[in-house]
């Protein structure tokens, strides 16, 4: 049985930290798909583009709390994942969010298996269910007893990867 928080409550309640894992390649059919389709066409990025998150993070992290994720990876990257990380990860950090990379090109996945999740405080845990093409089909906000096996997967994601701007330093253009 699940929660009868949703995952806006867990966002307007969190205390000190944030934590998303990211897993899939394409979330083209979840939002930004106009601004996603500027990119693929090779327009400039609008000055709108993620206004109200960065707002929202920004906010978030001038009261101290702490917005971070890890998207795991393999090279070479889907165009979708290009637009995420070339516009989406680069605005969303003048808010102040944090982004780390695990990338797994020619490796196992310590995560194999794992979908993508919401964690805050290390207390309350949401995973968020996507059908093809990264449409979003809900979260589902789990039980608090629940929580430690997701701490685990946030310690082994965060254990393996390395901060995105390093990262995009060295495969962004590849």
């Amino acid at each position: 049985m699940g929660s009868s928080k949703s995952l806006g409550d867990l966002f307007d309640s969190f205390k000190s930290e944030a934590f998303r894992l990211e897993t899939l390649d394409d979330y083209s059919k979840s939002g930004s798909v106009v601004a996603y389709r500027l990119f693929l066409a090779g327009l400039p990025q609008p000055e709108d583009y993620n206004a109200d998150w960065v707002e929202e993070v920004r906010a978030s992290t001038a009261a101290g709390k702490r917005i971070y994720r890890v998207h795991v990876l393999s090279r070479p990257l889907t165009p979708y994942l290009r637009f995420e990380l070339g516009w989406g990860y680069r605005k969303n950090m003048t808010g102040g969010e944090e982004f780390f990379v695990l990338d797994i090109t020619g490796r196992d996945n310590p995560l194999s298996g794992v979908g993508d999740f919401w964690l805050f405080d290390g207390e309350d845990v949401a995973t968020m269910g996507y059908a093809g093409e990264g449409k979003f089909l809900g979260a589902e906000v789990l039980p608090p007893v629940r929580a430690a096996e997701f701490v685990k997967y946030r310690d082994t994601a965060l254990a393996r990867a390395e901060p995105f701007t390093e990262w995009w330093e060295r495969h962004g253009e590849e």
